[in-house]
């Protein structure tokens, strides 16, 4: 009876399995599925052991955590290079429009066209372009033209205090070599003095100066001081006023030039040797000019001041003019201011002194592109 007992109580465990087997295998997901049979076959619960914590672990100061992470590198994506931030102390320099410099461009590379991807031939404004329309003098010189005045049988030979003022300068560069630091170039300016409201003497020009340049420049590129050497050139100036006697002034120069800079402010040395004979109108000019002048030119801001002296401190002879130019007002036109001091505002009035200020629209100053 016992034997029959237990034979049919296996027998019904078994059924009992086969059909909680069967229920199992129609469970979709995985996790229940594989439960269901562990029961099914009695097998033990695998539950993860868990590890008793210490009850002085959970009183206990927390672990000192990592220092953290800068922040371009805890940011930065799967995958992606990571590069270290500027230090608090470096100052951040945002390049230059179109350049890819973060410091200002060399006004004498700049003036010069040394830049290696500049145009081999290629003209250029150069010296001051400007129409002052007033131009005051505190004195006038009418000696050298009385023998006009006389031939003319004018009762009043003075000439008007007020009057205006042009130049016209360019240059052109006719070679230069691969890298552009040597350059050959052809320069010409023109200023004129007008007496246009002088309606009495049929308003005359009363002095045009012309003056051709041919020199050779080249960029050194060494600094010293603070400043950047950027110019050397060595050149031939002819000046005259194109009339005849007895109001002919002309004299020829062998002139260098010497350019340094730093930043936004530029000095240039010209000193120059007289190569003409003494057998003209004005033998004695470097009386007056001397043999050299120096310019300094600083910008600020789209404005540009300049100043340039020279003279002969032998003679205790010389002449100071000092111009402003305000940044762009219309188009490329530019407000100027230009005052004189000395002898020699024009080649008429070598050996005249005299006090002038003139006002205008100019193009250009000596250092502009």
């Amino acid at each position: 009876m016992a034997a029959l007992l237990l034979a049919g109580t296996g027998a019904a465990a078994q059924a009992d399995a086969g059909g909680g087997m069967q229920a199992c295998a129609a469970i979709d997901t995985d996790a229940e599925r594989l439960a269901c049979y562990d029961r099914v076959s009695g097998r033990a619960s695998t539950a993860p052991a868990t590890t008793d914590i210490p009850a002085t672990a959970l009183t206990a100061e927390p672990a000192a955590r990592p220092a953290a992470e800068p922040a371009g590198l805890a940011a930065a994506e799967p995958g992606a290079p990571m590069t270290a931030p500027a230090a608090a102390d470096e100052p951040i320099t945002a390049p230059a429009v179109g350049t890819g410099e973060s410091r200002a461009a060399s006004l004498l590379t700049n003036a010069w066209s040394f830049e290696p991807d500049s145009e081999r031939y290629l003209i250029k404004l150069y010296r001051p372009n400007y129409v002052n329309p007033v131009r005051y003098q505190s004195r006038t010189n009418e000696k050298p033209l009385e023998p006009l005045f006389t031939a003319l049988d004018s009762e009043d030979n003075e000439v008007d205090n007020l009057e205006a003022a042009f130049q016209i300068s360019f240059k052109t560069r006719f070679w230069a070599s691969d890298d552009r630091r040597w350059g050959g170039w052809f320069a010409y300016t023109q200023q004129s003095l007008w007496q246009v409201y002088n309606s009495e003497k049929s308003s005359p020009f009363r002095d045009t100066n012309y003056m051709p340049e041919l020199k050779l420049a080249w960029q050194p590129r060494l600094s010293f001081g603070g400043f950047d050497w950027q110019l050397l050139s060595l050149g031939y100036t002819h000046e005259s006023n194109g009339r005849a006697d007895p109001i002919s002034r002309s004299w020829d120069r062998l002139v260098a030039e010497i350019g340094i800079e730093k930043g936004d402010f530029a000095l240039l040395l010209r000193p120059w040797i007289r190569i003409d004979d003494a057998g003209d109108d004005n033998p004695d000019i470097t009386d007056y000019y001397g043999y050299g002048d120096l310019t300094a030119v600083y910008k600020w801001r789209g404005h540009s001041f300049t100043l340039v002296g020279r003279g002969n401190p032998v003679e205790k002879k010389g002449a100071l003019r000092v111009s402003w130019m305000t940044p762009r007002l219309l188009g490329p036109l530019r407000g100027y201011l230009l005052g004189f001091t000395g002898y020699g505002d024009t080649l008429l009035d070598y050996n005249f002194k005299q006090n002038a200020v003139s006002a205008g629209v100019a193009l250009n100053d000596i250092l502009d592109r």
